[in-house]
């Protein structure tokens, strides 16, 4: 079935925001971000382009992420995910990705 333009450019031009898990390759370090553009954010990631926590810990597999439809509600998400128990993120990750294989190639 072929879109209308009205609601293909209406889909288009929706915005949306992504809350996300990354993790090293032993799966031991845990970092939660939010992001408009995850393929990007994850590639920055991946690549060392960004300074910090995550670039120090070589932290760039994606094992987790959420959409969200506008900002406030992903920096709530985030916010929730970050102040919840090492535990509680482990449950969140293998309730959608129980071999934590890396999800970017899959965005």
């Amino acid at each position: 079935m072929k879109q209308s333009p009205l609601v293909y450019n209406s889909i288009m031009n929706h915005n949306y925001y992504y809350v996300y898990i990354l993790t090293n390759s032993n799966n031991r370090v845990l970092y939660t971000g939010v992001t408009n553009d995850l393929k990007r954010r994850v590639y920055e990631h991946k690549e060392k382009l960004v300074k910090g926590f995550t670039k120090k810990y070589n932290v760039s597999k994606l094992v987790y992420y959420e959409v969200c439809e506008d900002i406030y509600g992903a920096i709530s998400n985030e916010k929730q995910i970050k102040a919840g128990s090492r535990k509680k993120k482990i449950e969140l990750i293998n309730s959608v990705n129980e071999e934590w294989k890396d999800l970017y190639d899959e965005i």
